[in-house]
């Protein structure tokens, strides 16, 4: 079979097809979060005054903090639902469940408000009932995201792209119209009024989420979903911070507080109808973009809780011609569809208190799997100043959240009520899996409290995010014997327990291969650094190859010259797999030069442990037999 076949049955395994490049990344999620330009600013501005932009400032500031620790998580667990996947893999599936249920309703009423928005700029050009425009849109997209996402991502691309080029151009044009005066006072309503906003807007900052739920579908998850999620926050911060001033400066502020179209009247003030036509149009385009990007991400929300069996099977089908969800993503539709007739206020708000509480349980969750020291959680992503950035932001957003008042605390705390009875309804046929916090409990308690599945699930999604195609070196590492050494011994000692392991597997005398062994390390040591040796004797026969591997908490002692070493290979074959045993020193090789070895070695809490950290450290893999 060709390599990149094998690739190709790689990407294959969770049933979606990894696709997605940087660009559909960025376009999707910066895509997602353009539209509230168009939308919240006057509403906001009626808030804060001109301190909206510090309420950007601020709100982009938190958003960052939840942002890579998002990132981290997504680079380690590139699956479908995002943010539920992370949260009950690290706080369990209670927190897990009630978490996703309210963040895919979230994303469904964000959706509806971006498609009920539409009908504000559309009545400019044509007279046609609100919801009934909104159906149809949303209709339409529906359609777009069953043929596929890459199909979706491609249209979010053109969009994305002509949407920032008129942006780009409102403010150049825009730049000599503005008014200083208008500026002033630059906090009419205090700090409060300008956090207050802060936290109505922070919706506008949605679409980072958006990268996490379709995580699974993009194409080297471990380097393009932080870096889609970094791009696009810089992006989005520049587009809001650019626009806003230059609106703030040009329109009337009477004018401007309370308007559902700033970036239109603003336009309107120096470029006349010509411009109030351009911006309606360019306004339609980034909602129709906002709204394909949330039918898209919220329609994998379902897909994750069918996956762990707390939604039905029919919810986790993936469709055999266009290999995309499509009960999720028409039971998603239907949602949406029924949250247009909602009030556009309460919708707003309402989405962005999950959102806020996605980035506080983000960071959490990103200290619970770090605390957990789970061997198997390896993100390629790590977020800069840990933990003080996790620990920083879940305060803030904390904070954030009680400025939306108490409406929408209220109507977040009941939909995690009826998350709640939801889950203890379906949590006997969900499935039993272990969790980080469960990890971290038994740390600080000592008591064992859980098995291996949560590391073999993050090793499964190891191989599948590296594309990891095994070679016959892991498969002799996957069975071959591993000896967990407590107390220092001398290399006599670990000759011996090695020729007892192996002599019954190499169907050969145990003194025969004690006596090769000793020889071989009399000959010259084979301790090659002060942390690793590998002995390796050539017995007589043909086709016969074996490892033995050993960790020492304590140290082996070679010789009084050497350190004593944590780290041990022994390799026994015959003459005619030369071939193979030269190969296998040089995965040997490459394996205990990442730079993680040493402490995942001595971290490791079982043989599987140690055996991982071989199998899942990056290397060249072309070992076969000849």
């Amino acid at each position: 079979m060709k390599i990149h076949d094998r690739i190709k049955q790689v990407k294959h395994v969770a049933g979606l097809k990894r696709e997605l490049g940087l660009g559909e990344i960025v376009s999707i999620s910066t895509g997602a979060m353009l539209s509230g330009l168009f939308i919240l600013p006057g509403l906001a501005f009626a808030e804060a005054g001109p301190s909206l932009l510090g309420s950007y400032i601020i709100a982009g500031l938190l958003a960052m903090m939840g942002m890579l620790s998002q990132a981290e998580l997504a680079s380690a667990m590139p699956r479908s639902g995002g943010a539920y996947f992370f949260v009950s893999r690290s706080l369990g599936p209670a927190v897990g469940t009630v978490y996703g249920l309210i963040t895919w309703l979230s994303l469904c009423l964000k959706s509806a408000m971006e498609l009920l928005a539409v009908t504000i700029f559309s009545e400019f050009f044509l007279a046609i009932n609100p919801h009934l425009l909104a159906v149809l849109l949303c209709i339409a997209f529906l359609f777009l995201n069953l043929i596929g996402i890459k199909e979706a991502g491609r249209v979010q691309i053109i969009l994305v792209a002509a949407i920032i080029m008129a942006i780009i151009y409102y403010v150049a044009a825009g730049m000599p119209s503005v008014r200083v005066i208008h500026f002033e006072p630059f906090l009419p309503a205090g700090f409060k009024g300008m956090f207050s906003a802060a936290g109505f807007i922070f919706v506008s900052f949605g679409g980072l989420l958006k990268i996490a739920s379709i995580a699974e579908e993009v194409d080297n998850p471990g380097t393009v979903i932080p870096n889609g999620m970094i791009l696009s926050l810089l992006v989005i911060s520049l587009v809001y911070l650019s626009g806003i001033f230059i609106t703030i400066g040009v329109v009337n502020p009477g004018i401007l507080s309370g308007s559902l179209t700033p970036i239109s009247t603003g336009a309107t003030v120096f470029m006349g109808k010509y411009g109030t036509v351009m911006f309606n149009l360019i306004a339609i385009l980034a909602i129709l973009s906002a709204a394909n990007a949330g039918i898209m991400a919220s329609s994998r929300y379902p897909l994750a809780l069918s996956r762990d069996g707390l939604f039905p099977g029919l919810f986790g089908k993936i469709n055999n011609r266009f290999n995309t969800p499509h009960i999720s993503i028409l039971i998603t539709g239907s949602l949406v569809v029924a949250s247009l007739f909602m009030g556009l206020d309460m919708v707003v708000k309402a989405a962005s208190s999950v959102l806020i509480l996605t980035y506080i349980f983000s960071c959490i969750s990103t200290i619970v799997m770090r605390e957990s020291r789970i061997q198997n959680y390896q993100p390629e992503f790590r977020s800069p100043l840990y933990p003080w950035l996790q620990i920083v932001g879940a305060i803030g957003l904390s904070l954030l959240l009680l400025e939306l008042g108490k409406v929408s605390i209220f109507t977040t705390l009941l939909l995690s009520l009826l998350g709640f009875i939801f889950y203890l309804y379906r949590k006997d046929v969900g499935d039993k899996r272990e969790f980080a916090l469960m990890h971290l409990v038994e740390r600080i308690t000592a008591k064992e409290l859980t098995s291996y599945s949560l590391e073999e699930e993050l090793k499964e999604i190891i191989i599948e995010r590296d594309e990891i195609l095994t070679d016959q070196f892991d498969e002799i590492i996957k069975k071959c014997p591993v000896l967990d050494l407590d107390k220092a011994i001398t290399k006599e000692e670990f000759f011996k327990l090695v020729a007892n392991e192996m002599s019954s597997r190499m169907e050969t005398d145990t003194k025969y291969l004690l006596d090769l062994l000793l020889r071989r390390e009399s000959e010259g040591s084979t301790v090659l650094s002060p942390y690793l040796a590998i002995p390796h004797i050539i017995i007589e026969g043909d086709k016969k190859l074996d490892i033995l591997v050993a960790r020492s908490r304590q140290g082996i002692v070679f010789s009084d010259d050497t350190p004593a070493v944590h780290a041990v290979f022994v390799l026994i074959g015959t003459k005619d797999m030369r071939h193979m045993h030269l190969c296998s020193l040089a995965a040997i090789a490459q394996v205990v030069q990442d730079q993680y070895f040493e402490k995942r070695w001595m971290e490791a809490k079982s043989i599987d442990a140690i055996r991982d950290v071989i199998i899942l450290t990056k290397r060249r893999r072309s070992c076969t037999f000849p």
